[in-house]
């Protein structure tokens, strides 16, 4: 006998089943880890500033009333005033026209270097991890030896060697930064490693290269995913100073340290000159950091 399926009962079919998917995705580790981090009110006011910021860069052309590198000699170190509100620097160039555009260097830059660190460090990191022994043994060892310097120091060193320019700028903070993510990535491997569903992927014959891009990163990507907002804030301070040190961005760009760079003789007379610049980047690593708590917390399972 054929089941009669009204009109009606495909409605009710059709609702359960939203409802039934609804409930799915909200009990999803991605869902639940939203919901935490919706709830954390200095992680949200982080991520608001972080979009607004990227809002800025994008429409840059439309927010600065001046191109970045226009020169007025009729307002040369201007204070700030209505027509130039954050005033203007020894050039007679617009101090807001300049940050606005920063935000073009300061934030690409700072996740093209992340970008290039997390490609170099964990690829090692996640190599070390999976193979263990002799193989994590020689490549930790190696990975110990750059670590011993400090990172700055070393930044500056590459920097220096290379020239400055923004490629030499990522591959000088690549070089430096990548020892530690790597045991930020390799961490996360090991912790991992020897769950079931890795055994499990390893019993039906699974490769070595399904079992570390499928399996493990997948899951292991929480502390990684942390990790790297935190790493966005530490690459837009070191940005910053090499650009102040001379190493960084050549003018006349106007990334946020060579800005401070150019008014440091200024300082006295004519402090607006740094302020801006450096409340701008304050601004932005304390939102990247406030964000980058926020992810922590709600990735950690023991807040679930």
């Amino acid at each position: 006998m054929a089941k009669l399926v009204t009109p009606e009962m495909e409605k009710i079919n059709k609702k359960l089943a939203r409802e039934k998917k609804t409930r799915r995705a909200a009990n999803s580790p991605g869902m639940e880890a939203w919901i935490r981090l919706k709830r954390n009110k200095l992680a949200v006011v982080g991520m608001i500033i972080i979009l607004a910021l990227i809002l800025v860069a994008i429409f840059a052309d439309f927010i600065a009333p001046y191109s970045y590198d226009a020169q007025d000699y009729k307002a040369l170190k201007m204070k700030p005033c209505a027509e130039h509100i954050f005033g203007t620097d020894q050039y007679g160039r617009d101090i807001f026209s300049r940050m606005v555009y920063g935000t073009r260097y300061s934030l690409p830059m700072g996740l093209i270097s992340v970008f290039f660190i997390f490609l170099i460090g964990g690829t090692l990191g996640a190599i070390a991890g999976y193979c263990g022994g002799r193989v994590d043994n020689v490549i930790m060892r190696v990975l110990d030896v750059f670590q011993s310097i400090p990172s700055m120091l070393m930044a500056i060193a590459v920097a220096a060697s290379l020239g400055t320019g923004a490629v030499n700028l990522v591959i000088a903070i690549g070089i430096s930064s990548a020892p530690g993510r790597a045991r930020v990535v390799r961490s996360a491997i090991l912790s991992v490693k020897n769950n079931d569903y890795i055994e499990s992927a390893r019993a039906i014959g699974a490769s070595s290269r399904r079992q570390l891009l499928k399996y493990m990163l997948p899951n292991a990507l929480a502390p990684i995913l942390t990790a790297i907002t935190f790493s966005v804030a530490t690459c837009i301070l070191i940005i910053s100073s090499m650009s102040y040190l001379g190493l960084g961005i050549p003018a006349p760009a106007p990334e946020w340290g060579s800005m401070l760079a150019d008014s440091r003789s200024f300082m006295r007379s004519h402090p607006y000159m740094l302020v801006f610049p450096g409340a701008a980047i304050m601004i932005t690593v304390l939102a990247l950091n406030l964000f980058g708590d926020g992810l922590r917390d709600a990735f950690d399972p023991r807040l679930k």
